[in-house]
């Protein structure tokens, strides 16, 4: 392309701006907030426990109670909204995952102790059977081990009603089941539960970055090794996202996820460039153990590494981000 003479040197000089604080916030492309955070955790029965997660350094698994406590904290701190994922005890796991759909159940007394807390704070609730199946996967499967789309589905619907007559404000579902998204909203709206919002994860990947948070939820030991690729994405795939996210805004979805997030940005720009709704991105549990181990080992800095991470995102288009350094961030944030 041809230039112009203003194009050129020393006419354009690009470092002029760089050169002053002032003129390198004024020409700031995109800002990272504390409304951009949403922070995953792990909850499990009992009271006053909280276990570490050696994969996860800095994350634990925590009691209800102690959970209601941290989400006043975040609350206080500005964040909209927490993901919750309970760690389901092993005598609870079955072939046809009851547990799930258990209106007593742990993710189901959770929301509810935590709305009755802090009401102002979103809940988001995780709709995937994993958690509660014997063998790790998310949906139940046939005796080759394949996991039926549709049987799973019904088995999603109960779910994300309990989860839904507890009192979350966000059903997501995680399972990647054909057609559940539109399954669950019309579920949702018989039940009168019209203002439920379905956050959809559209775009799944079978990553390998998921290990950590299969070892904090407990189901790495019933995966055995297995994987999830007759229902997650193929990495190598990008315009096969844009489809899935297509059909899931089709039945009902109010928002979209990408997942992975750093791995996976180029799908993340590619989806809210192509349909303009709000797009979130999930800081997985794999990303997380990388910088911390970084982090811990003196190899990188953590604040301008993480806070740079992040931007990543934004910089990319998500409107908003699930990382497990949320709360530090917002921390941070509010220092300002």
């Amino acid at each position: 392309m041809a230039q112009s003479g203003l194009d050129l040197f020393p006419y354009t000089r690009m470092r002029r701006m760089r050169r002053d604080n002032f003129s390198r916030r004024l020409m700031s492309e995109n800002t990272l907030t504390v409304a951009d955070l949403i922070y995953p955790v792990f909850v499990l029965e009992g009271a006053n426990c909280r276990e570490p997660i050696p994969s996860m350094p800095g994350i634990e698994r925590l009691s209800v109670d102690l959970l209601v406590e941290e989400a006043k904290q975040l609350a206080a701190l500005g964040v909209p909204a927490i993901a919750i994922f309970p760690v389901t005890p092993a005598e609870q796991k079955s072939l046809m995952a009851e547990e799930a759909y258990n209106p007593d159940g742990l993710a189901q007394r959770t929301v509810r102790a935590l709305k009755a807390a802090c009401p102002e704070l979103g809940v988001i609730t995780d709709v995937a059977l994993d958690p509660f199946t014997v063998h790790g996967q998310d949906g139940i499967i046939d005796e080759t081990g394949y996991v039926m789309n549709d049987i799973t589905t019904e088995i999603l619907i109960k779910q994300a009603l309990s989860h839904a007559d507890a009192g979350a404000d966000v059903i997501a579902p995680s399972d990647m089941m054909d057609g559940r998204i539109g399954a669950i909203r019309d579920a949702l709206e018989e039940a009168g539960h019209i203002h439920t919002r379905i956050m959809a994860y559209s775009a799944k990947y079978a990553s390998s970055y998921y290990g950590p948070f299969r070892d904090a939820v407990g189901s790495a030991g019933n995966l055995k090794g297995a994987d999830k690729k007759t229902y997650q994405m193929d990495p190598a795939n990008s315009d096969e996202a844009i489809r899935e996210v297509a059909l899931d805004l089709q039945e009902g979805a109010d928002m979209v996820m990408v997942k992975p997030g750093m791995p996976y940005l180029d799908v993340v720009k590619r989806v809210k460039d192509e349909f303009g709704v709000p797009t979130f991105a999930y800081q997985v549990s794999g990303e997380y153990a990388m910088h911390k181990a970084a982090i811990d080992n003196g190899w990188l800095a953590e604040k301008p590494v993480v806070m740079e991470s992040l931007l990543a995102f934004k910089r990319a288009g998500a409107d908003g981000i699930l990382t497990y350094f949320a709360k530090q961030v917002a921390i941070w944030l509010n220092e300002k």
